[in-house]
């Protein structure tokens, strides 16, 4: 779907942004992604179906079995799960990935339109990087020589 790595720092002009700020950056930047995509996504659900996501994203391993078999049933054999299956590298018995899997197929059947709301979120955040561009690399720069600033310059 997406990846925020060094391509996307590529993308949205901070390539050159220092090695050890890319690290928290992209994170910080996931960070706001998930934040604004949750808060897109639950308008308009109801608190019940809120309440059974919110048990599937925190692995309740009942609410997950409950809602696999309800409407998953051959799971195991879904496209999507082999494919997670075998990018995480887990047994397929993994509790994690089966939560990873109901979660994903979760949000096909109660927001399918999901993926679409994932990628306007990060475009309208991949534009407000771009605006702020200039501030987030000049704030790295001065980052840099914050600790000559308090020392005078030398007399000539």
């Amino acid at each position: 779907m997406f990846q925020l790595d060094d391509k996307f720092l590529e993308d949205i002009g901070l390539a050159n942004l220092p090695e050890d700020q890319k690290k928290p950056f992209l994170q910080h930047t996931y960070d706001q992604l998930e934040y604004k995509v949750g808060i897109r996504l639950s308008e308009g659900m109801t608190d019940a179906q809120l309440e059974e996501f919110e048990s599937i994203i925190d692995r309740k391993e009942d609410v997950v079995a409950n809602w696999l078999s309800a409407h998953a049933p051959d799971y195991q054999n879904d496209e999507v799960f082999i494919r997670l299956q075998q990018t995480g590298n887990v047994a397929v018995t993994d509790p994690g990935l089966k939560a990873e899997f109901a979660a994903t197929k979760w949000l096909e059947v109660n927001r399918p339109d999901y993926r679409d709301v994932v990628a306007q979120t990060l475009e309208e955040i991949k534009q407000e990087i771009l605006k702020s561009r200039d501030a987030i690399l000049g704030a790295t720069a001065d980052a840099g020589t914050s600790s000559e600033a308090g020392v005078p310059p030398q007399a000539a």
